[in-house]
């Protein structure tokens, strides 16, 4: 089968810094795939040369079978690539509906179609501070209205950058829970994170980056089982 999204050989620099060495993976349609790393090991960058948001040297990108690589980051979220960075950027002077609403864009066909009750049937909490300007919301409900606001624009594919980083155990928690409600859903969904328990939690399969390259790719099961692999790349 195709995969929804392929990604071959990725080689990015950062001026004349050599950031990723190679790097390949690949996410099939209604999987959660994890990029699991620390911090400087490649997992943002190698989000940000998916979305075209920094251009990678070698390599490829295709999505549905279409070669992305070197597209403007606008025409790769219109083709159904979503994209939440760690930072969320939303647009803070707005209020929680007007951050949805400009990132509202018509139905895909055959997709149910992400409307403000279905995000809000997500992430309740945001319904209830619809009117709010976004910069008044916490670092966890800024979170869920990032996720919201690209869900909006109605992707086939989510990259989520770091979704539980920063936040407080409970708000972990309740993200995880949502987040399982996304895969449900039937979303496709690659995220980088460093939280393994949360990862395994969720996702189906794992990518492990270390110094900008590959060392592990395989099942979260066979991941939560080999205790040797997880003390070599992760230290857990």
């Amino acid at each position: 089968m195709t995969p929804l999204l392929k990604v071959d050989g990725l080689h990015t620099f950062y001026g004349s810094s050599h950031i990723l060495f190679g790097v390949s993976l690949e996410v099939h349609e209604g999987e959660v795939v994890v990029l699991l790393g620390h911090n400087g090991a490649g997992k943002t960058t190698t989000l940000k040369s998916i979305m075209g948001v920094i251009e990678f040297r070698d390599g490829s990108v295709r999505f549905r079978d279409r070669d992305i690589g070197g597209l403007p980051s606008d025409v790769i979220c219109r083709s159904g690539l979503g994209y939440v960075p760690e930072d969320c950027r939303i647009f803070k002077g707005l209020s929680v509906r007007e951050n949805l609403e400009v990132a509202r864009r018509p139905p895909r066909e055959g997709r149910a179609t992400w409307d403000e009750e279905r995000i809000f049937a997500l992430f309740p909490v945001l319904k209830e501070m619809i009117a709010r300007r976004a910069d008044s919301l916490s670092g966890g409900q800024q979170r869920m209205l990032a996720i919201g606001r690209t869900l909006m624009g109605n992707p086939d594919l989510i990259l989520l950058d770091e979704p539980s980083e920063g936040l407080a155990p409970i708000v972990v928690q309740q993200m995880l829970t949502q987040l399982k409600a996304l895969k449900t859903s039937g979303l496709t969904v690659l995220l980088s994170e460093q939280n393994l328990k949360f990862s395994l939690e969720l996702a189906d399969r794992a990518y492990i980056i270390e110094k900008g390259e590959i060392r592990y790719q395989g099942t979260t099961e066979a991941l939560r089982n080999d205790a040797v692999l997880r003390r070599q790349y992760l230290m857990i």
